[in-house]
């Protein structure tokens, strides 16, 4: 869905994977990163963003929480980071940037509520009054007085399957006093998500932004409540939504796909953030005419229906522009070991050509290396580091044998 923009837009970047991975730079099976388009990209959301009083935290899931992707952002001028889980906090805080905010998607475990306050976290989403205990008292045992965020929901919100979540608007009053109350917290606003969601080319409000402004008055009504009540409203976050989120009450917002330029509004329409995240793998062997790539980050995020999946295959830089093939995706419920490609007008490509995708990535859920590069703005791209899923440096990727150094 991506590709087309990818190499409209962003060519330099096609070549230079294409290069560095034939010269034994970047392995099969890796999600590469343009550093230098990304920081572009989370300064122009931030000016922006700043220009309305929003505060940034950006999502590094997606990326697999490289932390070359996460300086790059920080360069950019956001004001922290995201964290949709504890894998994602540890990343952040152990490359030594702010924790923004954490607990929200995914609420902390029991047993890592002490590791979580130690991150000293500027926001902690909780779902209940229970979390809410949890993370107090983690605080209270490091001196600390923690801001939470309550998640809110009515039942005519729309929440992706498994996501559900939260206190109902009824209970509110409750549990912002039952948060008063506690040692160690104090509430500090609102959250839900997604406030946005893409339909038919475009992004609209969902009805969760409907029920955080209802939100907002009975909060406000409380004595407990503060005098700059923070309202967190991620989803389908990029510049161009920008306006409707800050019209919507948002102070926080919490772009992720935006800082890559793979928004699904970006799959429709040219938006100021170039594509900066391409899927990288290499012919593997051809079976009876047909070639086949190695998989292992072929989990493509289902923001869109169904849709013909093609790939660019290249033998060097010269061939970025050659018509993308169309590939034979695994079936979802299947281990992603391969592609099938399907070459046209008799095109030969043998084994060990660069196949370069285009897609929405969510490398925190595969089993691929998260690859940052440097310089491709300048024409002198070059691999900055080579990392896992959970944001650890991978330094050889065991190509010691290809000459690289570790």
């Amino acid at each position: 869905m991506f590709l087309r923009s990818l190499l409209n837009q962003n060519p330099r970047f096609v070549e230079a994977a294409i290069e560095l991975h034939q010269a034994g730079q970047i392995p099969a099976n890796s999600y590469v990163l343009d550093l230098d388009a990304i920081s572009t990209n989370t300064a122009l959301l931030c000016d922006k963003a700043h220009s309305l009083n929003l505060i940034v935290y950006a999502m590094t899931k997606q990326l697999g929480r490289a932390p070359g992707a996460i300086t790059a952002m920080a360069k950019g001028g956001v004001d922290g980071f995201v964290a949709v889980d504890m894998a994602c906090a540890r990343p952040i805080a152990h490359n030594k940037h702010q924790v923004g905010h954490l607990g929200h998607l995914v609420q902390i475990p029991r047993g890592e509520a002490a590791e979580a306050a130690s991150f000293e976290p500027h926001y902690w989403t909780v779902f209940s009054a229970n979390k809410a205990t949890e993370a107090a008292a983690a605080s209270t045992s490091r001196g600390q007085t923690q801001q939470l965020l309550v998640r809110v929901y009515e039942p005519e919100d729309e929440f992706y399957k498994g996501h559900e979540g939260g206190i109902s608007l009824a209970d509110l009053p409750a549990m912002i006093a039952h948060i008063d109350a506690l040692p160690g917290a104090d509430f500090a606003g609102l959250t839900t998500f997604p406030g946005l969601l893409f339909s038919e080319d475009a992004v609209r409000t969902t009805h969760n932004v409907e029920t955080i402004a209802k939100a907002v008055e009975i909060a406000r009504k409380h004595p407990a409540s503060p005098d700059v009540l923070q309202v967190n409203l991620p989803g389908t976050t990029s510049t161009e939504v920008l306006d409707v989120l800050a019209s919507a009450g948002a102070t926080q917002v919490e772009p992720g796909h935006g800082l890559t330029g793979t928004t699904p509004l970006h799959a429709v329409q040219q938006l100021p953030e170039q594509p900066a995240v391409l899927y990288l793998s290499e012919i593997a062997h051809i079976h009876q005419g047909l070639p086949f790539c190695f998989g292992g980050g072929l989990y493509i995020d289902p923001v869109f229906g169904d849709y013909e999946v093609r790939a660019v295959v290249a033998h060097d830089p010269s061939e970025a522009s050659t018509e993308p093939l169309r590939v034979d995706m695994p079936n979802a419920a299947a281990i992603d070991y391969y592609a099938k490609l399907h070459p046209h007008n008799n095109r030969q490509v043998a084994e060990g050509a660069t196949v370069i995708f285009g897609f929405r990535v969510q490398a925190f859920v595969a089993r691929a290396f998260v690859v940052g590069l440097e310089g491709v703005s300048t024409g002198h791209a070059q691999v900055a580091g080579i990392w896992n899923c959970f944001g650890d440096p991978v330094p050889q990727v065991g190509m010691s044998s290809l000459g690289m150094s570790s």
